[in-house]
């Protein structure tokens, strides 16, 4: 059988507990963040608990950079 494919039984509890709970942290702050923000926080607080990094990437690259503002132009400087 592949090498790269593993059952359940065989990753040790210890790594599921630790992706799991890695993803329910990623999945809330992303939750808590949005619900500041008002931008879809349940919509994006269940993508972030679907995987690692990606949906926290891309909440990066949508929501907090869309944020941003320009600094302002100062006349006369």
């Amino acid at each position: 059988m592949n090498d790269l494919h593993y059952s359940l039984n065989e990753i040790p509890l210890v790594w599921v507990i630790l992706i799991a709970i890695l993803l329910l942290i990623q999945g809330t702050w992303i939750f808590h963040d949005a619900r500041r923000r008002g931008r879809f926080p349940w919509l994006w607080g269940l993508w972030g608990i679907t995987g690692f990094p990606t949906p926290l990437i891309i909440y990066w690259f949508i929501v907090v950079r869309g944020d941003r503002k320009p600094p302002r132009q100062t006349l006369g400087k």
